[in-house]
């Protein structure tokens, strides 16, 4: 690719923009990465806590009250003017941004209260009601970017990113997509102007707003960087990157300087607050480079996220075998047990649509040859409907006695350790499960995938702390 069509994509998350200060950092980042990128394209989340009053009012509107709408509507316009008074300079923009977050704060109103005369909230208004906070921060944004001297242009990524009608959780149209990005995108570029456009949100092509779901704002990251294409798509947080374990529990955790897409996936799935798999799949499958970046330490080179290790397993660069601990706290484990089981087919097929009824996805399920259990992890929360889903499902064969038992634990945590080093590594589980004998920490189940990229075991609730330091203690080591 030429020099001078050099991308890179920059997404800032809520808490990098969600004050004053924060945003007047993120506009020096972006004002900092100019002098090496002639193309920069930079994604905005909503301010830190907008989305879930923008939310929680309109949940509170279909049941009538808007009590809480009108102390949103003070709130959302008093956070944005805080921030457009510090760091806008222009008292002509100050006065133009604070009347475009008027605007939007009040189609909002307008929103809650129709929602108030229907008494119900539909997907498609929740998405409308969402998607107000990336829509005022973009804005804001682009002013304060203004302000530092880079030429910049709010372009609201309903303009770009074309989804399907799925609302709260829309999959984007990647060749109605690109199409729509680069007709858009490239004039911008060529008048040496920075677009700011917003994350988690897209439009149906009819321009009905959707919004992206779970890791959104990351998500539109990613699909803006393979359609261009970028080089590179840089994720900016309030970490410094990826760490080995929660630094809350364990005060020697450490920020990983690479880790691979498979390792990202892993401990996104086990609880780590870091990238949705979702949100990366776009950058892995172009090739392009990922890392995940402190916008309140912008000198630490974050993580780099690299391609997956060979298939012979070895590690980068002779990297540790095991990488990083993380916990889901808050599940607990359900169990199907009984010799008339054994040999039956349907059984997994029917306790999962069970389970599936409720809404609940499961993170973990072992199940022993003998075929005479089925043992699954569930979050605390659903775990008494989906135990009276099973009951009711296997009512008849309960009592043949076909089944003996259908019953659920205490809370408990999945520990989960990963690597990709731990592929076709030798007495790594062996290792693990040590450590923990030694640390007098007791494991009710074990799951590992045929990736051999993670091993997960549970854990009573009260274990998890000791359990998490015990197996750190692998990786310091």
């Amino acid at each position: 690719m030429p020099e001078l069509n050099k991308t890179l994509v920059m997404k800032f998350g809520g808490t990098s923009v969600g004050t004053a200060d924060a945003m007047g950092k993120a506009a020096q980042i972006v004002k900092g990465a100019r002098k090496d990128w002639p193309r920069v394209v930079v994604v905005t989340s909503a301010i830190s806590g907008a989305t879930n009053l923008l939310l929680d009012s309109a949940a509170q509107a279909a049941q009538g009250n808007l009590q809480t709408l009108m102390d949103a509507e003070k709130s959302l316009l008093a956070n944005h003017e805080k921030i457009i008074e510090a760091q806008v300079t222009s008292p002509e923009r100050r006065a133009e941004l604070k009347e475009k977050v008027k605007s939007l704060v009040s189609d909002f109103g307008s929103l809650c209260r129709a929602i108030a005369v229907l008494g119900e909230a539909s997907p498609r208004a929740l998405d409308a009601a969402a998607s107000l906070g990336e829509r005022m921060s973009v804005y804001v944004l682009a002013g304060v970017i203004e302000s530092v001297g880079v030429s910049a242009q709010a372009i609201e990524s309903t303009e770009l990113v074309v989804t399907n009608a799925h609302f709260q959780n829309a999959h984007p149209d990647f060749d109605a997509t690109r199409e729509r990005t680069l007709s858009k995108l490239v004039p911008i570029f060529e008048k040496d102007i920075v677009p700011v456009t917003t994350g988690f949100i897209g439009a149906t092509p009819d321009g009905i707003i959707t919004t992206l779901g779970r890791g959104g704002s990351d998500y539109s990251a990613a699909i803006l960087g393979a359609v261009l294409p970028a080089n590179e798509v840089w994720i900016w947080t309030d970490v410094d990157g990826i760490m080995t374990t929660d630094p809350r529990i364990v005060k020697e955790a450490r920020t990983l300087s690479e880790i691979t897409y498979n390792e990202v996936a892993e401990l996104a799935y086990y609880g780590a607050k870091v990238l949705h798999p979702k949100t990366i799949r776009p950058v892995v499958e172009a090739g392009i480079g990922l890392r995940i970046c402190n916008t309140f330490n912008p000198s630490h080179p974050g993580t780099r996220l690299i391609a997956n290790t060979p298939s012979n397993g070895k590690p980068h660069n002779g990297g540790q075998v095991v990488k990083a601990v993380t916990a889901i706290r808050k599940q607990r484990l359900v169990t199907i047990e009984g010799r008339g089981m054994l040999g039956v087919p349907g059984v997994a097929a029917r306790a999962f649509s069970a389970v599936a009824s409720t809404g609940t996805s499961v993170p973990l399920i072992t199940q022993a040859s003998s075929e005479q259990s089925i043992c699954f992890a569930v979050p605390s929360e659903t775990a008494a409907p989906i135990l009276s889903a099973l009951q009711n499902v296997f009512a008849s064969e309960i009592e043949d006695e076909d089944i003996d038992r259908v019953w659920m634990t205490e809370d408990v945590s999945i520990i989960t350790v990963v690597g990709v080093g731990m592929r076709h590594t030798p007495g790594v589980a062996g290792q693990v499960f040590s450590q923990l004998g030694r640390n007098n920490t007791n494991v009710l189940a074990i799951a590992q995938g045929s990736s051999e990229v993670s091993i997960s075991m549970v854990v009573d609730a009260d274990d998890t702390e000791a359990a998490v330091k015990a197996l750190h203690e692998l990786i310091v080591n």
